[in-house]
């Protein structure tokens, strides 16, 4: 059988084809990227009308500074706490869609919702639920003697924006984990059926292993999700409060550079966080990846 190739003698061609990505690389990522690294060693006023080399000073001044090292901390248990839930609520909900036959692409359909809401219509929704005088949620608590106030008590307020940035994040996690369910062979669940091995046996023991790539990459897109799209939930829901005890690494590169005009603190922060999650991938690939089965 006879192949065709199709040729382009230009050699120009591949590179005209990327110039539009490249160049949309390079004025939203790289360029902003350059100076606020740039901007990290300087002092600026806030008009802007003036700047002074100063070096390392904003970043030392960072790891001095308690208020920077408790948003980094909360930064870790908001990280952690919003992606094991929402990966697990995700597995368990594709595993139950995966076993149905009939309401498949119904259940598909409703939990996939969630992820077309925009994060700061989800933020507000949730605060809505947990509202201290007009909240259902409250309301429920109360009854079986929980006194929620997400206003002045700061775990209630950190609980509330979990909770918000999990369920946004719960359907892409659906998607992902339902199509590598419905990937497995059908021959390997039919082999340990007909060995005597139950569901959750065959679960645990042929399908959550052939996972293993989809959970290792849903993983890190998770940790980078926490690390900058939860903005919205956060400022739409608690505002960093009560006393800065939702303030996350992002938001507190809002606060600091946006309210209180102090860029150069600001854009140490940004880069900051950008190596933070630069060394998280890192290790995640160097280390967790040796784990992976494909």
């Amino acid at each position: 059988m006879d192949t065709k190739r199709t040729t382009f003698n230009n050699r120009l061609l591949p590179y005209m084809l990327l110039a539009p990505q490249l160049a949309i690389t390079l004025v939203f990522f790289i360029w902003p990227a350059a100076q606020a690294v740039k901007s990290s060693f300087e002092r600026e006023d806030p008009f802007g009308f003036s700047t002074v080399f100063v070096g390392l000073t904003h970043y030392r001044r960072l790891f001095e500074d308690p208020n920077y090292l408790d948003a980094l901390w909360r930064t870790a248990v908001f990280a952690v706490s919003v992606t094991i839930l929402s990966m697990m609520l995700g597995l368990a909900f594709a595993a139950a869609v995966n076993r149905l036959t009939r309401s498949a692409r119904i259940y598909t359909t409703l939990l996939v919702w969630p992820y077309a809401v925009a994060p700061v219509v989800a933020g507000v929704l949730w605060w809505f639920l947990f509202n201290t005088s007009t909240g259902l949620l409250p309301f429920f608590l109360e009854r079986i003697g929980i006194r929620w106030d997400h206003d002045l008590n700061g775990t209630h307020a950190m609980i509330l924006i979990i909770i918000a940035a999990a369920w946004k994040q719960i359907s892409y996690n659906f998607l992902f984990f339902l199509a590598g369910l419905q990937s497995v062979p059908q021959s390997l669940i039919e082999a340990a059926a007909i060995d005597g091995s139950g569901p959750v046996r065959r679960f645990f023991t042929i399908s959550l292993p052939l996972l293993s790539p989809t959970t290792f990459f849903l993983f890190i897109i998770n940790v980078n999700y926490t690390m900058f799209d939860t903005f919205p939930i956060v400022d739409a829901t608690t505002g960093g409060g009560p006393a800065q005890a939702t303030t996350t690494l992002v938001y507190k590169v809002y606060q600091d550079g946006y309210v209180g005009l102090n860029i150069g603190s600001s854009s140490a922060q940004s880069v900051l966080l950008m190596l933070i999650v630069m060394l998280l991938t890192f290790v995640q690939f160097r280390f967790v990846e040796r784990r992976v089965q494909y």
